[in-house]
Protein backbone atom coordinates (compact mmCIF):
# COMPACT_ATOMS: atom_id res chain seq x y z
CA UNK A 1 0.00 0.00 0.00
CA UNK A 2 2.91 2.31 -0.79
CA UNK A 3 3.95 2.17 2.87
CA UNK A 4 7.55 1.95 1.68
CA UNK A 5 7.11 5.45 0.24
CA UNK A 6 5.96 7.10 3.45
CA UNK A 7 9.42 7.80 4.85
CA UNK A 8 10.66 8.95 1.45
CA UNK A 9 7.81 11.47 1.14
CA UNK A 10 8.38 12.68 4.70
CA UNK A 11 12.06 13.17 3.99
CA UNK A 12 11.32 14.97 0.73
CA UNK A 13 8.76 17.24 2.40
CA UNK A 14 11.36 18.16 5.01
CA UNK A 15 14.10 18.66 2.40
CA UNK A 16 11.82 20.85 0.24
CA UNK A 17 10.43 22.83 3.19
CA UNK A 18 12.51 25.98 2.82
CA UNK A 19 11.94 26.08 -0.93
CA UNK A 20 8.19 25.76 -0.43
CA UNK A 21 8.29 28.56 2.13
CA UNK A 22 9.88 30.77 -0.53
CA UNK A 23 7.22 29.77 -3.06
CA UNK A 24 4.49 30.71 -0.60
CA UNK A 25 6.15 33.99 0.32
CA UNK A 26 6.45 34.97 -3.34
CA UNK A 27 2.78 34.19 -3.89
CA UNK A 28 1.80 36.03 -0.72
CA UNK A 29 3.69 39.14 -1.80
CA UNK A 30 2.03 39.13 -5.24
CA UNK A 31 -1.68 38.42 -4.64
CA UNK A 32 -4.24 38.74 -7.41
CA UNK A 33 -8.02 38.95 -7.35
CA UNK A 34 -10.39 36.28 -8.65
CA UNK A 35 -9.99 35.49 -12.37
CA UNK A 36 -7.11 37.99 -12.57
CA UNK A 37 -4.36 35.58 -11.44
CA UNK A 38 -2.07 36.27 -14.42
CA UNK A 39 1.23 36.57 -12.55
CA UNK A 40 0.29 33.62 -10.35
CA UNK A 41 -0.46 31.42 -13.36
CA UNK A 42 2.83 32.41 -15.01
CA UNK A 43 4.70 31.60 -11.78
CA UNK A 44 3.06 28.18 -11.55
CA UNK A 45 3.77 27.42 -15.20
CA UNK A 46 7.42 28.37 -14.72
CA UNK A 47 7.75 26.00 -11.77
CA UNK A 48 6.04 23.12 -13.57
CA UNK A 49 8.26 23.66 -16.60
CA UNK A 50 11.38 23.51 -14.44
CA UNK A 51 10.15 20.19 -13.02
CA UNK A 52 9.51 18.76 -16.48
CA UNK A 53 5.82 18.21 -15.74
CA UNK A 54 3.35 18.45 -18.63
CA UNK A 55 0.53 20.93 -18.10
CA UNK A 56 -2.30 22.82 -19.76
CA UNK A 57 -3.09 26.45 -19.05
CA UNK A 58 -5.76 29.03 -19.80
CA UNK A 59 -8.53 26.87 -18.26
CA UNK A 60 -11.32 29.13 -16.97
CA UNK A 61 -9.05 32.02 -17.92
CA UNK A 62 -6.04 31.60 -15.67
CA UNK A 63 -6.32 28.02 -14.40
CA UNK A 64 -3.81 25.25 -14.99
CA UNK A 65 -3.92 21.45 -14.96
CA UNK A 66 -0.81 19.30 -14.68
CA UNK A 67 -0.24 15.55 -14.85
CA UNK A 68 2.38 13.74 -12.81
CA UNK A 69 2.59 10.28 -14.36
CA UNK A 70 4.01 7.29 -12.55
CA UNK A 71 4.72 3.86 -13.98
CA UNK A 72 1.75 2.64 -16.03
CA UNK A 73 -0.11 6.00 -15.96
CA UNK A 74 -3.40 4.40 -17.00
CA UNK A 75 -3.67 2.48 -13.72
CA UNK A 76 -5.93 5.03 -12.07
CA UNK A 77 -5.98 8.81 -11.63
CA UNK A 78 -6.41 10.91 -8.51
CA UNK A 79 -6.88 14.69 -8.62
CA UNK A 80 -5.57 17.27 -6.17
CA UNK A 81 -6.89 20.82 -6.21
CA UNK A 82 -5.54 24.17 -4.99
CA UNK A 83 -7.20 27.57 -5.42
CA UNK A 84 -4.99 30.58 -6.11
CA UNK A 85 -6.96 33.85 -5.89
CA UNK A 86 -6.71 36.52 -3.19
CA UNK A 87 -9.14 38.93 -1.52
CA UNK A 88 -9.75 42.70 -1.76
CA UNK A 89 -8.26 43.31 1.70
CA UNK A 90 -5.42 45.67 2.68
CA UNK A 91 -2.80 43.69 4.60
CA UNK A 92 -1.53 45.20 7.87
CA UNK A 93 1.00 42.50 8.79
CA UNK A 94 4.57 43.80 9.11
CA UNK A 95 6.41 40.90 7.48
CA UNK A 96 9.04 40.74 4.71
CA UNK A 97 6.57 39.01 2.40
CA UNK A 98 3.74 41.52 2.95
CA UNK A 99 1.48 42.09 -0.05
CA UNK A 100 2.99 44.42 -2.63
CA UNK A 101 -0.38 44.91 -4.32
CA UNK A 102 -2.23 47.60 -2.40
CA UNK A 103 -5.69 46.52 -1.29
CA UNK A 104 -5.19 42.88 -2.28
CA UNK A 105 -4.16 40.14 0.16
CA UNK A 106 -3.90 36.39 0.47
CA UNK A 107 -6.12 36.47 3.54
CA UNK A 108 -7.67 33.04 3.00
CA UNK A 109 -4.52 30.98 2.58
CA UNK A 110 -4.75 30.31 -1.13
CA UNK A 111 -1.04 31.10 -1.36
CA UNK A 112 -0.52 28.19 1.04
CA UNK A 113 -2.74 25.93 -1.04
CA UNK A 114 -0.91 26.77 -4.27
CA UNK A 115 2.55 26.46 -2.72
CA UNK A 116 1.55 23.13 -1.18
CA UNK A 117 0.42 21.76 -4.53
CA UNK A 118 3.65 22.93 -6.13
CA UNK A 119 5.37 21.11 -3.28
CA UNK A 120 3.43 17.96 -4.17
CA UNK A 121 4.63 18.38 -7.76
CA UNK A 122 8.22 18.60 -6.54
CA UNK A 123 7.90 15.52 -4.34
CA UNK A 124 6.06 13.30 -6.84
CA UNK A 125 8.16 14.32 -9.84
CA UNK A 126 11.07 12.61 -8.15
CA UNK A 127 9.07 9.46 -7.42
CA UNK A 128 7.62 8.68 -10.85
CA UNK A 129 9.19 5.23 -10.95
CA UNK A 130 7.93 4.40 -7.46
CA UNK A 131 4.15 4.60 -8.02
CA UNK A 132 1.60 3.53 -10.61
CA UNK A 133 -1.10 5.74 -12.04
CA UNK A 134 -1.44 9.50 -12.54
CA UNK A 135 -1.84 12.42 -10.18
CA UNK A 136 -3.76 15.32 -11.73
CA UNK A 137 -2.90 18.72 -10.24
CA UNK A 138 -5.59 21.40 -10.56
CA UNK A 139 -4.57 25.03 -9.97
CA UNK A 140 -7.90 26.83 -9.84
CA UNK A 141 -8.76 30.52 -10.18
CA UNK A 142 -11.67 32.42 -8.70
CA UNK A 143 -12.75 30.47 -5.63
CA UNK A 144 -13.77 33.68 -3.87
CA UNK A 145 -16.22 34.90 -6.52
CA UNK A 146 -19.39 33.49 -8.04
CA UNK A 147 -19.82 31.45 -10.17
CA UNK A 148 -16.55 30.03 -8.86
CA UNK A 149 -13.56 28.81 -10.78
CA UNK A 150 -14.40 25.18 -9.99
CA UNK A 151 -17.65 25.25 -11.97
CA UNK A 152 -15.94 26.92 -14.93
CA UNK A 153 -13.00 24.50 -14.93
CA UNK A 154 -15.39 21.54 -14.84
CA UNK A 155 -17.34 22.99 -17.78
CA UNK A 156 -14.06 23.29 -19.69
CA UNK A 157 -13.20 19.65 -19.08
CA UNK A 158 -10.65 19.69 -16.28
CA UNK A 159 -12.03 16.42 -14.90
CA UNK A 160 -11.62 14.60 -18.21
CA UNK A 161 -8.70 13.08 -20.14
CA UNK A 162 -8.03 11.35 -17.82
CA UNK A 163 -11.03 11.33 -15.51
CA UNK A 164 -10.01 10.96 -11.86
CA UNK A 165 -11.53 8.31 -9.62
CA UNK A 166 -11.52 10.85 -6.78
CA UNK A 167 -10.37 14.33 -5.82
CA UNK A 168 -8.84 15.81 -2.68
CA UNK A 169 -8.61 19.42 -1.54
CA UNK A 170 -6.84 21.08 1.37
CA UNK A 171 -7.63 24.35 3.18
CA UNK A 172 -5.86 26.24 5.94
CA UNK A 173 -7.55 26.43 9.34
CA UNK A 174 -6.35 29.09 11.82
CA UNK A 175 -8.42 27.44 14.56
CA UNK A 176 -6.30 24.28 14.34
CA UNK A 177 -2.78 24.28 15.82
CA UNK A 178 0.00 23.69 13.33
CA UNK A 179 0.75 19.99 13.10
CA UNK A 180 -2.90 18.94 13.15
CA UNK A 181 -5.30 18.27 10.29
CA UNK A 182 -9.07 17.94 10.43
CA UNK A 183 -11.61 15.85 8.52
CA UNK A 184 -15.39 15.45 8.50
CA UNK A 185 -17.16 12.73 6.52
CA UNK A 186 -20.43 13.72 4.88
CA UNK A 187 -21.87 17.22 4.53
CA UNK A 188 -19.30 19.54 6.08
CA UNK A 189 -19.87 23.02 4.64
CA UNK A 190 -22.92 25.05 3.67
CA UNK A 191 -24.28 26.42 0.42
CA UNK A 192 -23.92 30.19 0.03
CA UNK A 193 -26.26 32.61 -1.71
CA UNK A 194 -25.86 36.38 -2.06
CA UNK A 195 -28.90 38.56 -1.33
CA UNK A 196 -29.46 41.98 -2.91
CA UNK A 197 -32.61 43.82 -1.75
CA UNK A 198 -33.84 47.17 -3.01
CA UNK A 199 -36.65 48.75 -0.98
CA UNK A 200 -38.46 51.64 -2.67
CA UNK A 201 -40.76 54.15 -1.04
CA UNK A 202 -41.46 57.84 -1.51
CA UNK A 203 -38.99 60.32 -0.07
CA UNK A 204 -39.71 63.65 1.52
CA UNK A 205 -39.31 65.81 4.60
CA UNK A 206 -38.79 63.91 7.84
CA UNK A 207 -41.15 66.31 9.62
CA UNK A 208 -44.03 65.19 7.40
CA UNK A 209 -44.05 61.39 7.68
CA UNK A 210 -47.68 61.25 6.55
CA UNK A 211 -46.59 62.47 3.12
CA UNK A 212 -43.82 59.91 2.55
CA UNK A 213 -43.44 56.15 2.31
CA UNK A 214 -40.42 55.45 4.48
CA UNK A 215 -38.18 52.74 2.92
CA UNK A 216 -35.97 52.66 6.02
CA UNK A 217 -38.92 51.64 8.18
CA UNK A 218 -39.97 49.08 5.56
CA UNK A 219 -36.44 47.71 5.45
CA UNK A 220 -36.39 47.38 9.25
CA UNK A 221 -39.55 45.28 9.16
CA UNK A 222 -38.14 43.13 6.38
CA UNK A 223 -34.91 42.49 8.32
CA UNK A 224 -36.80 41.34 11.41
CA UNK A 225 -39.30 39.27 9.43
CA UNK A 226 -36.62 37.49 7.42
CA UNK A 227 -34.81 36.53 10.61
CA UNK A 228 -38.08 35.19 12.01
CA UNK A 229 -38.66 33.24 8.80
CA UNK A 230 -35.39 31.36 9.20
CA UNK A 231 -35.93 30.64 12.89
CA UNK A 232 -39.60 29.62 12.59
CA UNK A 233 -40.03 28.11 9.09
CA UNK A 234 -36.84 26.06 9.04
CA UNK A 235 -36.70 22.65 10.67
CA UNK A 236 -34.69 23.11 13.89
CA UNK A 237 -32.34 20.25 12.99
CA UNK A 238 -31.42 21.85 9.64
CA UNK A 239 -28.53 24.32 9.98
CA UNK A 240 -29.46 27.60 8.33
CA UNK A 241 -28.07 31.14 8.53
CA UNK A 242 -29.41 34.39 7.13
CA UNK A 243 -27.29 37.49 7.73
CA UNK A 244 -28.11 40.91 6.31
CA UNK A 245 -24.73 42.61 6.43
CA UNK A 246 -25.17 46.00 4.78
CA UNK A 247 -27.91 48.63 4.67
CA UNK A 248 -27.49 51.85 2.73
CA UNK A 249 -29.90 54.73 2.24
CA UNK A 250 -30.40 58.37 3.05
CA UNK A 251 -28.08 61.37 3.13
CA UNK A 252 -28.91 63.51 6.16
CA UNK A 253 -30.95 63.85 9.37
CA UNK A 254 -34.17 65.32 8.08
CA UNK A 255 -34.77 63.81 4.65
CA UNK A 256 -36.53 60.46 4.20
CA UNK A 257 -34.88 58.76 1.21
CA UNK A 258 -36.79 57.19 -1.63
CA UNK A 259 -34.77 54.00 -1.67
CA UNK A 260 -32.77 51.72 0.60
CA UNK A 261 -30.45 48.87 -0.41
CA UNK A 262 -29.58 45.82 1.68
CA UNK A 263 -26.98 43.10 1.09
CA UNK A 264 -26.66 39.76 2.82
CA UNK A 265 -26.04 36.05 2.64
CA UNK A 266 -28.15 32.94 3.08
CA UNK A 267 -26.59 29.56 3.92
CA UNK A 268 -27.86 26.08 4.59
CA UNK A 269 -26.99 22.42 4.04
CA UNK A 270 -30.38 21.26 2.71
CA UNK A 271 -31.13 21.89 -0.97
CA UNK A 272 -34.90 21.45 -0.61
CA UNK A 273 -35.05 24.00 2.22
CA UNK A 274 -32.73 26.26 0.24
CA UNK A 275 -35.25 26.44 -2.62
CA UNK A 276 -38.17 26.90 -0.21
CA UNK A 277 -36.37 29.67 1.67
CA UNK A 278 -35.62 31.55 -1.54
CA UNK A 279 -39.33 31.73 -2.37
CA UNK A 280 -40.32 32.62 1.19
CA UNK A 281 -37.78 35.47 1.32
CA UNK A 282 -39.03 36.90 -1.95
CA UNK A 283 -42.70 36.65 -0.96
CA UNK A 284 -42.02 38.06 2.49
CA UNK A 285 -39.99 41.07 1.37
CA UNK A 286 -42.39 41.94 -1.41
CA UNK A 287 -45.46 41.45 0.77
CA UNK A 288 -44.21 43.62 3.64
CA UNK A 289 -43.16 46.40 1.29
CA UNK A 290 -46.51 46.40 -0.51
CA UNK A 291 -48.45 46.35 2.76
CA UNK A 292 -46.55 49.45 3.86
CA UNK A 293 -47.11 51.29 0.60
CA UNK A 294 -43.76 50.63 -1.05
CA UNK A 295 -42.12 47.93 -3.11
CA UNK A 296 -39.15 45.61 -2.81
CA UNK A 297 -37.13 43.57 -5.25
CA UNK A 298 -34.90 40.75 -4.05
CA UNK A 299 -32.18 39.38 -6.29
CA UNK A 300 -30.69 36.09 -5.14
CA UNK A 301 -27.31 35.29 -6.65
CA UNK A 302 -27.25 31.53 -6.15
CA UNK A 303 -23.79 30.50 -5.05
CA UNK A 304 -21.95 27.32 -4.23
CA UNK A 305 -23.80 24.18 -3.15
CA UNK A 306 -23.15 22.52 0.19
CA UNK A 307 -19.92 20.56 0.30
CA UNK A 308 -20.21 16.81 0.76
CA UNK A 309 -17.01 14.97 1.67
CA UNK A 310 -17.43 11.39 0.48
CA UNK A 311 -17.60 9.23 3.64
CA UNK A 312 -15.64 6.24 2.30
CA UNK A 313 -12.89 8.38 0.74
CA UNK A 314 -12.71 10.59 3.83
CA UNK A 315 -12.40 7.63 6.18
CA UNK A 316 -9.60 6.17 4.04
CA UNK A 317 -7.87 9.54 3.99
CA UNK A 318 -8.13 9.88 7.76
CA UNK A 319 -6.51 6.46 8.18
CA UNK A 320 -3.74 7.46 5.76
CA UNK A 321 -3.23 10.79 7.55
CA UNK A 322 -2.83 9.02 10.88
CA UNK A 323 -0.22 6.76 9.29
CA UNK A 324 1.67 9.73 7.86
CA UNK A 325 1.45 11.99 10.91
CA UNK A 326 0.23 10.46 14.18
CA UNK A 327 -3.23 9.48 15.43
CA UNK A 328 -3.45 12.47 17.78
CA UNK A 329 -2.64 14.88 14.94
CA UNK A 330 -5.81 13.98 13.02
CA UNK A 331 -8.99 15.46 14.48
CA UNK A 332 -12.72 15.41 13.75
CA UNK A 333 -14.22 18.67 12.55
CA UNK A 334 -17.66 20.14 13.13
CA UNK A 335 -20.00 21.35 10.41
CA UNK A 336 -19.07 24.81 9.12
CA UNK A 337 -21.49 27.34 7.63
CA UNK A 338 -18.68 28.63 5.47
CA UNK A 339 -18.78 27.72 1.78
CA UNK A 340 -16.28 26.40 -0.76
CA UNK A 341 -16.57 25.84 -4.50
CA UNK A 342 -14.70 22.53 -4.08
CA UNK A 343 -18.32 21.39 -3.61
CA UNK A 344 -18.73 21.39 -7.41
CA UNK A 345 -15.95 18.81 -7.82
CA UNK A 346 -17.49 16.71 -5.06
CA UNK A 347 -20.76 16.65 -7.00
CA UNK A 348 -18.96 15.11 -9.98
CA UNK A 349 -16.90 12.41 -8.25
CA UNK A 350 -15.96 11.28 -4.73
CA UNK A 351 -14.21 14.14 -3.00
CA UNK A 352 -12.43 14.65 0.31
CA UNK A 353 -11.91 18.15 1.66
CA UNK A 354 -9.80 18.54 4.78
CA UNK A 355 -8.22 21.31 6.83
CA UNK A 356 -4.58 22.04 7.61
CA UNK A 357 -3.72 23.57 10.97
CA UNK A 358 -1.72 26.83 10.73
CA UNK A 359 -2.23 28.34 14.19
CA UNK A 360 0.51 29.07 16.71
CA UNK A 361 -0.86 30.94 19.72
CA UNK A 362 2.56 31.22 21.35
CA UNK A 363 3.73 33.29 18.38
CA UNK A 364 0.47 35.23 18.06
CA UNK A 365 -0.44 33.52 14.80
CA UNK A 366 -4.17 33.00 15.22
CA UNK A 367 -5.99 35.63 13.15
CA UNK A 368 -8.98 34.27 11.28
CA UNK A 369 -9.19 34.02 7.50
CA UNK A 370 -10.54 37.05 5.62
CA UNK A 371 -8.89 39.45 8.08
CA UNK A 372 -6.01 41.89 7.37
CA UNK A 373 -3.80 40.19 9.99
CA UNK A 374 -4.13 36.59 8.78
CA UNK A 375 -0.85 34.66 8.60
CA UNK A 376 0.38 31.11 9.16
CA UNK A 377 3.00 29.15 11.03
CA UNK A 378 5.14 28.10 8.09
CA UNK A 379 5.77 24.68 9.63
CA UNK A 380 2.47 23.89 7.90
CA UNK A 381 4.33 24.12 4.57
CA UNK A 382 6.17 20.91 5.41
CA UNK A 383 3.07 19.06 6.59
CA UNK A 384 0.71 20.22 3.82
CA UNK A 385 2.66 19.12 0.72
CA UNK A 386 3.90 15.89 2.30
CA UNK A 387 0.48 14.81 3.51
CA UNK A 388 -1.20 15.66 0.21
CA UNK A 389 1.37 13.65 -1.75
CA UNK A 390 0.92 10.71 0.60
CA UNK A 391 -2.88 10.85 0.40
CA UNK A 392 -2.72 10.87 -3.40
CA UNK A 393 -0.50 7.78 -3.55
CA UNK A 394 -2.55 6.05 -0.87
CA UNK A 395 -5.66 6.57 -2.96
CA UNK A 396 -3.90 5.50 -6.16
CA UNK A 397 -3.13 2.21 -4.44
CA UNK A 398 -6.86 1.69 -3.89
CA UNK A 399 -7.54 2.65 -7.52
CA UNK A 400 -5.08 -0.01 -8.70
CA UNK A 401 -6.65 -2.59 -6.41
CA UNK A 402 -10.17 -2.03 -7.76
Amino acid sequence: MYNHLKETIQQQAKAQHQDIIQLRRHLHAHPELSFQEYHTAKFIAQNLTELGIEFSQGIAGTGLMALVKGKHPSKGTVALRADMDALPIREVNDVPYKSQNEGVMHACGHDVHTASLLGVARILSGLKEAFEGTVKLIFQPGEEKNPGGASRMIQEGVLEHPRPASILGQHVDPKLPVGKVGFMPGTMMASADELYLTVRGRGGHAAAPHLVVDPILIAAHIVVAMQQMVSRACKPTTPSVLSLCKIAGGTTTNVVPGEVKLLGTFRTVDEAWRATAHKKMMDLASGIAQAMGGSCTLEINKGYPSLHSDPALTQKSMVAAKEFLAPDQVVDLELSMGAEDFAYYAQQLPGCFYFLGVQNNARGINAHVHTPTFDIDEKALEIGPGLMAWLALHELCHCAAR
